[in-house]
């Protein structure tokens, strides 16, 4: 199976950082990755008045960046089953990465947590919020700032059994092969009051997840789910927290909070965010 990863980057150090995370994750797998950038004229100046020339200038700066990246990294891949290419727009990310999507069938979207100009008080940077709101066609894996590397033994994936589980979850079995990973689902709450929906959809997930290692881990409900969350990544070293974006849930909460103090886990490990497949 070939992996198709898509690494949109500005050039900063955090887009470094999470194309360097991915290479290393996907270090062993045959795998096309497509370096993406969609050039922007308000991330260039803030001057008011500016000349086509100079505009004409950036962009092309901005295609050599592109190159000079793709070069870089496949002067120095070692995995011959490794294949770059680089996509270069003007038109708005968002729409540039839905086309790109479904052109050359992309199955994961990697990003950091922050652009160039990033502000340390907001959760995630505005595209990396955007794109995981707005992206319904696969899923999205976000890098914090500075990550580095490490083998993922065991993956978090904190969920409520309220929802059945479906084609979702293949992206997460597909990440678990990679290294053999432990998924720990996560269920915060008490044993007992499960309902007869949760009973049933525990037991069907339990059934799709039977092929690799897991186990379903329980945690009473004091306190923030954020707060659980963490303590729970914090105890059992775990390596990347795995949800699915529902409308109305969880994750749409937190990601429309801007205040880093409410929010901790995001910063800790990479977050794999799955769209609720329609």
């Amino acid at each position: 199976m070939r992996h198709h990863i898509l690494l949109p980057t500005d050039f900063s150090d955090n887009s470094w950082a999470a194309i360097n995370y991915t290479l290393k994750l996907y270090a062993n797998e045959p795998c096309t990755f497509y370096f993406l950038h969609a050039w922007s004229f308000a991330n260039q100046t803030s001057r008011t008045y500016i000349t086509s020339h100079f505009i004409d200038i950036k962009k092309e700066e901005a295609k050599h960046q592109l190159i000079d990246l793709k070069n870089k990294i496949e002067a120095e891949s070692t995995n011959p089953k490794h294949k770059f290419e680089t996509i270069y727009s003007t038109e708005p990310l968002l729409n540039t990465i839905e086309s790109t999507i479904k052109e050359f069938d992309i199955s994961l979207i990697v990003m950091g947590t922050k652009g160039a100009t990033g502000a340390k008080e907001f959760i995630f940077g505005s595209n990396t919020v955007n794109i995981i709101n707005k992206i319904r066609l696969c899923p999205v894996l976000v890098i914090p700032d500075a990550y580095d590397f490490v083998k993922p033994e065991q993956i978090a994936f904190p969920t409520d059994f309220n929802r059945f589980y479906g084609d979702e979850l293949e992206s997460l079995l597909q990440l678990t092969q990679l290294y053999n990973s432990k998924i720990r689902v996560l269920h915060i709450n008490v044993k007992d009051n499960l309902t007869e929906k949760q009973n049933y959809n525990l037991a069907m997930l339990k059934a799709y997840i039977e092929d690799c290692p897991s186990c379903v881990d329980w945690r009473p409900n004091f306190g923030s789910k954020e707060q659980t969350i963490t303590d729970f990544i914090k105890e059992l070293d775990i390596s990347i927290l795995a949800m699915i974006n529902y409308k109305h849930s969880f994750i749409e909460n937190f990601l429309n909070e801007p205040v880093i103090q409410k929010i901790g886990f995001h910063t800790i490990i990479p977050f794999l965010v799955i769209p609720e497949f329609k």
